[in-house]
């Protein structure tokens, strides 16, 4: 069960193997009002999820630490969907603890509500606003108001304005600003939708399958964008692509049937013969 919130004390790391706290070592606080004193961004403790008797989820223990960048692997059905719909509110668990900081339960919270508290979230697919500009999609994902036309009527601050500024250079999409987005190339689109969840300044970014389909100098970028973030930003990573996963992970997950089969180093997870035999092959 989790207790109250305590003083500040540092906690030492349970080095079980799926229920690893290794990330509370990081020690960060989290900006912009969220209490994370204890370094962990993100807790989930016994989370169950059932569908019509299958278990999607089983016991799933995780945590995340405050500027971490985590990658999440494993087959097909292991869970990996389900897990980030259980953070963003899509999924209700079964039962089981689910906090973003040390005092936000999410299982009680809207969906609308934590993207609200700093968690943003990126799906496989890209989803802008293809007739607008890149601009414009930035614009309308900056303002609070997410009536498209109200959105755009609505003049913006110089802050606002340096904000987008500052993302459209981090994205490297500066020189197309003013470009449909339905023009941008497939990764392109990836990169806009992944500065719209910027301009919010999430504090967690949950990201799907970022490079399926990209090019290998877009998957490069990728990289290195997603190593810029941190650890200004927390990143939760699902990823398929082993060597893109090598490029950027600093601690690595691997689900297997709802649960957490193993946790560590790239190296370590790969030499593991149960993650070998359920997932990597030989």
């Amino acid at each position: 069960m989790r207790s109250a919130p305590l003083p500040e004390v540092f906690i030492d790391p349970n080095k079980d193997a799926g229920s690893s706290r290794d990330a509370v070592g990081l020690g960060r606080r989290a900006k912009h009002g969220l209490d994370a004193r204890h370094g962990t961004i993100l807790t989930l403790e016994g989370i169950n999820v059932s569908f019509d008797g299958f278990k999607a989820l089983n016991n799933l223990n995780l945590y995340i630490g405050v500027g971490e960048l985590r990658c999440i692997i494993g087959p097909n059905g292991a869970g990996k969907t389900t897990m980030m719909d259980v953070i963003t509110g899509k999924t209700r668990p079964d039962n089981g603890q689910a906090f973003f900081g040390d005092t936000l339960d999410l299982t009680r919270m809207s969906e609308v509500q934590i993207a609200q508290s700093g968690i943003g979230r990126k799906f496989q697919k890209p989803t802008v606003f293809e007739a607008l500009s890149v601009f414009e999609n930035l614009e309308l994902a900056l303002k609070t108001d997410k009536s498209v036309w109200a959105s755009l009527r609505a003049r913006l601050s110089g802050a606002q304005k340096d904000r987008i500024d500052e993302v459209l250079q981090t994205i490297r999409l500066d020189s197309s600003r003013n470009r449909p987005a339905g023009l941008l190339s497939h990764g392109q689109k990836q990169f806009l939708e992944i500065g719209m969840l910027l301009v919010q300044e999430p504090q967690l970014l949950l990201l799907d399958e970022p490079v399926a389909g990209m090019t290998d100098a877009e998957t490069e970028f990728t990289a290195e964008l997603f190593k810029s973030l941190v650890p200004q930003h927390s990143l939760m990573v699902v990823e398929h692509d082993m060597g893109f996963v090598g490029s950027i992970a600093d601690h690595v997950t691997v689900l297997h049937q709802g649960s957490v089969l193993a946790e560590g180093s790239l190296d370590s997870v790969q030499a593991n013969e149960r993650v070998i035999e359920v997932y990597l092959g030989r």
